[in-house]
Formats: C-alpha cells, sequence, structure tokens
C-alpha cells in the first residue's frame, strides 16, 4: 500500500484498485492562536460569522475550500463565494469551507512556525480537500492563488499534483482566459457557477470510489460542461499561437455554464455578517444577470448574457430573507445596471413600503442616467440618508461614448443632477476610463468640462454653493470576448500624461474646480492587468517569476511593484520573442488565434469582430431587449433567451418592525 501525509492528511489506496480516503484532519488552530496577537487584524482569521456553517468531516463524500484570493475585508461580502458556499452545504454529500489570502505578515509567521493554509470555518489545512476552488473576479489576484498553494503544501503546478493534492478550479469572471494560469490550475470553470459545482461534486465523488488515477478524474471533468482543462491541451506557437490541440477525447471548445431561471437559485438566503470590517456592510441581492447594453470595453456585460430577472416575488422573498438572517439595515439590489430591471419602479416601491420605519434602506450600486430618475431616487432613499448619486458616463466627449457604445448624452446628465441638486442630493460621482479605443487629449480634457457643467447646473437648482462633484478616473484595460479584445492597450505613460492635463483642466477654473474632487488609479496597474487578461500560457513563468520575488496583493497599491513585473516580463517573455509590449501595447489582427478561442463566451467572433470596426467608426448599437436581435449568438449557444418581466404581481405587504429580533424571539 502507497500512503503520503501531508498537512494532516493521510491518503492511501491499494494497487488493487481500492478508493483514496482521506481522514477527517486536524485544525490547525491550536497552531494558528498564539500567532494572532502579532499580526493585524487577527479578527479576520478566526472565523465564527453569524450565517457561517460548520459540517461534520465525516459525514461528507467531498470537501471543497472556496477561495477568494484577496483579504478578508473584500472576499467575505463576495456574493459569488457566498452562493457557492450555501449551495454545496445544502448538499448532504459535500462541506464547503471559507478561506481568504492572507497578509505578508502571518504569511511570515506561518512559514516560520510551520503552519499550512488553512479555513477560517473549523481552520482545516486547504491540502486535506478535495477540490481548492478559487473565484477570480481580478487577474491581480493570481500571485495571492501561488501563496495558498505554496504554504498548503500542494506543488504550484498541476502536472506535479497527483491523487493526494486537491484539485484546483478557477471561477470568476477573470477565468474566461485561464491561460496564463494554466500551470497552476487543474480546471477552469465557465460561466455560472451555481450547477456546475453540483456536476463538479458528482464528477469526484463517484471518481472516489472507482479505483482511478488523476489523469482520469481530469478526463471526467473535461467532459464535465462548463469545464475547461488546460492539461489536455497542446498549445503551439511561432511568435503568435499557431494551434490549440485537445487530447485524450477532451472537447474540441469549452462553451460557458448559464443559469436560466433565477428564481430557482435564491442565493445566498442567509448572508454571512462579518467580524471585521469589510468593504461592503449590506445585504445584497442580484435582482438580474446578464447586459444587453453592449458597452464594447465591458467584459461583464459580455460574458453574462442574455438578461435574466428575478421576479418581483423572487426579489421580494430573498430581501425579506436577507433582512432576517443577517440583521444588515442596507439592502443592495445588484446588477451591472440595477435601473434597468423591467419592474425596477414596483421593486423599489414595493420594498421601501414594506421596511418604511425599520431602518432599513435600498441601495442601487450601478444605475444608468438613461434608466435612472427622480422617483426612483426618492423610493431608494426613503427609509434612509440620501448619500451621493452615482454615474458612470465612462467617456467624456459624445465621440469616444459613440465608441465604445456608451450612449449617455450629457443633456441627460445635466438634467438628471439637476433635478437631484434641486431636490436635496449635494454630491454626485461621475466615473470615467482613460486610454479607450481611438481616445485623443480632447476626449479626456472634456471631462473637466462635463464636471464643471454639473457644478455650474448644481448650484443653479439647488440656490447653494456646496455641492460636489467627484470624478473617478480609471485606465481602460482591454478584455477577452469584448469587442476589444482586439485593440491595443495605451501605454502608462500616454494613460498618466492625460490625465495631468485632466487635472489642470479641472483646477483651470478655481470658483468651479474648488468642488470637483478628482480620484484615479495609474495607468502601470492596468497595463500589468491588461499583460494577465490577454495573455497565453507563457505569462505563467512571468506570474511565478515575481510571486517569487516578492508580488503578493498586487491588487494594493501599496503592494504592487511595476518595476517587478516588467524585469519579470522581460527576463522570462524576451528570450520567447514575446514582450510586455507585445501583450499590451499591440493591436491584433482579425486572423490572429486568441488565447481563448477556444473558450465559447456564446458570443460569435465574427460578431465581436464587426462591432470592433463599428466602434472604429463610431457606429452604436442598440439594446437587443427592446429591439431586434442583432445575432450575437448568445442566445441560440446556450439554449435560453432574454428573460424579462413585466410579470404583472406586486409585492405582499408585509409589517415588518424588527426583523432580526423577531426572528429570535425577541
Amino acid at each position: 500500500m502507497c500512503e503520503t501525509v501531508c498537512g494532516n492528511r493521510v491518503l492511501g489506496r491499494e494497487s488493487a484498485g481500492l478508493p483514496w480516503v482521506r481522514v477527517s484532519p486536524a485544525s490547525v488552530f491550536p497552531a494558528l492562536e498564539p500567532l494572532l496577537p502579532r499580526v493585524s487584524k487577527p479578527v479576520q482569521y478566526v472565523g465564527g460569522e453569524l450565517n457561517a456553517q460548520a459540517k461534520p468531516w465525516d459525514a461528507a463524500a467531498v470537501h471543497w475550500a472556496l477561495m477568494y484570493p484577496d483579504a478578508y475585508e473584500v472576499g467575505l461580502p463576495n456574493q459569488g463565494v457566498m452562493i457557492l458556499y450555501e449551495v454545496l452545504n445544502e448538499r448532504a454529500d459535500a462541506l464547503a469551507e471559507r478561506c481568504y489570502a492572507v497578509w505578508p505578515d502571518l504569511e511570515a509567521l506561518m512559514r516560520e512556525h510551520g503552519v499550512p493554509s488553512f479555513t477560517v470555518d473549523q481552520h482545516h489545512p486547504v491540502g486535506a480537500f478535495d477540490l481548492l476552488g478559487v473565484s477570480f473576479s481580478t487577474e491581480l489576484g493570481y500571485t495571492n492563488l501561488l501563496t495558498t498553494l505554496d504554504l498548503a503544501g500542494i506543488p504550484l503546478h498541476a502536472r506535479d499534483r497527483d491523487e493526494s493534492h486537491p484539485v484546483v478550479v478557477a471561477g470568476g469572471h477573470a477565468a474566461f482566459n485561464p491561460e496564463p494560469i494554466a500551470d497552476f490550475v487543474d480546471v477552469a470553470v465557465l460561466g455560472d457557477g451555481e450547477e456546475v459545482v453540483g456536476d463538479i461534486t458528482d464528477v469526484v465523488r463517484e471518481w472516489k470510489t472507482s479505483g482511478t488515477d488523476r489523469r482520469e478524474l481530469l478526463r471526467r471533468l473535461a467532459n464535465t460542461a462548463g469545464c475547461y482543462v488546460p492539461a489536455l491541451y497542446e498549445v503551439s506557437y511561432d511568435t503568435e499561437i499557431t494551434g490549440v490541440t485537445p487530447v485524450d477525447g477532451a472537447p474540441a471548445t469549452v462553451q460557458k455554464r448559464t443559469t436560466t431561471d433565477l428564481d430557482e437559485w435564491p442565493y445566498p438566503k442567509a448572508p454571512l455578517v462579518p467580524l471585521a470590517e469589510t468593504v461592503h456592510e449590506r445585504a445584497s441581492v442580484e435582482i438580474f444577470r446578464g447586459c444587453t447594453r453592449g458597452c464594447r470595453f465591458c467584459q461583464a456585460g459580455m460574458i453574462t448574457r442574455p438578461v435574466r430577472e428575478r421576479s418581483l416575488e423572487g426579489i421580494g422573498a430573498m430581501v425579506d430573507s436577507a433582512v432576517r438572517s443577517s440583521g444588515f439595515d442596507e439592502v443592495g439590489l445588484l446588477s451591472l445596471s440595477s435601473a434597468d430591471h423591467s419592474e425596477i419602479a414596483d421593486i423599489t416601491k414595493g420594498l421601501a413600503d414594506r421596511y418604511e420605519g425599520t431602518n432599513t434602506s435600498l441601495s442601487l450600486p450601478s444605475t444608468r442616467v438613461d434608466a435612472f430618475n427622480i422617483d426612483l431616487a426618492n423610493e431608494i432613499s426613503r427609509n434612509g440618508r440620501r448619500s451621493g448619486l452615482t454615474f458612470a458616463p465612462e467617456g467624456g466627449s459624445e465621440r469616444i461614448r459613440k465608441v465604445i457604445n456608451k450612449m449617455v448624452s450629457e443633456e441627460d446628465l445635466i438634467r438628471t443632477v439637476s433635478e437631484a441638486f434641486a431636490q436635496g442630493w449635494r454630491q454626485v460621482k461621475l466615473y470615467f476610463m482613460c486610454g479607450l479605443p481611438t481616445e485623443e487629449d480632447e476626449d479626456v480634457l472634456e471631462i473637466a468640462g462635463m464636471a464643471h457643467r454639473v457644478i455650474q447646473a448644481g448650484r443653479a437648482a439647488s440656490g447653494r454653493n456646496d455641492v460636489r462633484c467627484t470624478i473617478s478616473i480609471g485606465g481602460f484595460v482591454p478584455k477577452p470576448h469584448t469587442p476589444f479584445q482586439w485593440a491595443a492597450q495605451a501605454h502608462p505613460d500616454v494613460v498618466d500624461a492625460r490625465l495631468r492635463k485632466l487635472r489642470e483642466a479641472v483646477n483651470s477654473n478655481r470658483k468651479l474646480g474648488k468642488n470637483i474632487g478628482m480620484r484615479y488609479h495609474d495607468g502601470q496597474p492596468s497595463l500589468i492587468e491588461g499583460l494577465l487578461a490577454r495573455g497565453d500560457r507563457r505569462v505563467g513563468a512571468v506570474i511565478e517569476r515575481v510571486w517569487r520575488e516578492g508580488g503578493r496583493f498586487d491588487g494594493w497599491s501599496e503592494h504592487f511593484s511595476y518595476d517587478r513585473w516588467v524585469s519579470a516580463a522581460a527576463a522570462e517573455l524576451e528570450p520567447l520573442g514575446v514582450s510586455l509590449d507585445w501583450f499590451t501595447t499591440r493591436e491584433r489582427g482579425e486572423s490572429e488565434i486568441l488565447p481563448w478561442d477556444h473558450l465559447d463566451s456564446g458570443l460569435e467572433r465574427d460578431w465581436l469582430w464587426t462591432d470592433w470596426q463599428d466602434a472604429l467608426s463610431e457606429r452604436e448599437q442598440d439594446d437587443c431587449r427592446w429591439t431586434p436581435c442583432f445575432d450575437c449568438g448568445v442566445c441560440p449557444s446556450t439554449g435560453t433567451d432574454i428573460e424579462v418581466g413585466p410579470s404583472g404581481t406586486t409585492l405582499i405587504p408585509l409589517t415588518v418592525l424588527n426583523p432580526v429580533g423577531r426572528e429570535l424571539g425577541a
């Protein structure tokens, strides 16, 4: 009998074909606890949050560690992890626990004292689980995955793992091009996760009793809808990619998973309530998924098509469950553009009526100017404070907004903010991007004029001089599965120069400029995000080198090192005939094989190319929810269709004076 001992787990398999067995692992908390007084924010590592779950290890056949590869304060509110955590733990045969990236201070102590990566729920070692599921919202979390693998005693490279190691599964929006991390993950899941995690659990449970090896498990997963196994695809290069060839019966293309009826998946039912401060202190309910506005820069809008709305009743039930189980006094109604829900007026009025007098307020974190009205704003703020309004014109000039297909007119914006200022609002925040395709200095400088006119309109409408406008600007990153996937990314020097000119333009009128705040991200992190977003497997060596040289938490400005990434890219890529610039600031041609071409988001490649050409010609595309189909390919390829209301129903009134207290019998 062959046995492997690794971080509190013992596994064995008889050569005659007996299944692999994982014994219940010991908690690492006795070794971790003495270290916590020596680190910042130790409470983030102790677990025990309201609505956390701690299932008996031996009662489950399949064990998942679910990781958000960032700090607890960012990861705990993540909806994707919360949803999968509940979905898996509802199964009798599965157990799911959570883990987050540890800060460098604790990492150093863990290495010194031999403490492995752990989950916060029961402090089980990550290496003891059958699966490590990692949800990537941004590519800049890749190095944190390597830290977790290394601390867990899991080989960094998938090819070096055996049956004793967890299967590393990547998901989330940044997994739609997993090629840069192909060396490190066993499986990448494309699309919605609610159903596919169940399918993966079934495959792993059956494999564990089959007596077959890890390669067979990977073959089975490769033939599970929505699952991509990089090891079963061979990529050839001649500077550019020349071919991607599946092996061992893997499918030629992998299509994303799409959850069609969101009302059947009302998760999370009981949101986690953090012990430490987090970026969002609220319950969140996703009111619909997908977007057909057609913003050409927006990967999220493209890869989550088609639109699928939750019903009015479904939303009401989820809000009620979230408030009762958590005690949060704010509920965020989430989507890519929440005011676009076909019944948003009925939703907000019904919820405002229901929770009037309870100090339970609503928020719409994502709204468009052309889908927003003051009645909607008044309903949202009826039971809570009036915070600032937030809109995202994205481009300063009308010309650049045509290029990106974000047809928000300045007239609509001024009219909306004027009415808001007249009715008591005092602050508005506007989001923009810099470095967009075809952009010139003048397009960016028009942001200053727009901000000036917002202040002028606000003063005129309110009769006050204390109205404020904040402009927040990020560097544009071309993303896979969008019409801009072929575009050249602007160099950081160009982005930073335009932002300096913009600041000067904002301050050129001191009477108006003093009421305008400006927040921006410099272009350097955006360029590295661009390398990781559109890279191929050759970029994996850059990620590993950066990590070995100390790269951690690259999404945090205080930890990010541009020089470290540039030097690692030069060392690893230039001997191969490519470079950082080759992956980022170079425009692609129509015939070039892109690293993700064998991964199907549902969008036809020809349609994306045509839309790219329309962008260069400054031609707009309408929202296909309300116009004839544009044949993007999503609906037929996913076997579904756009699902919108109205449902013709209303929310049932409830008297909810103290939801949490009443639920607990107070």
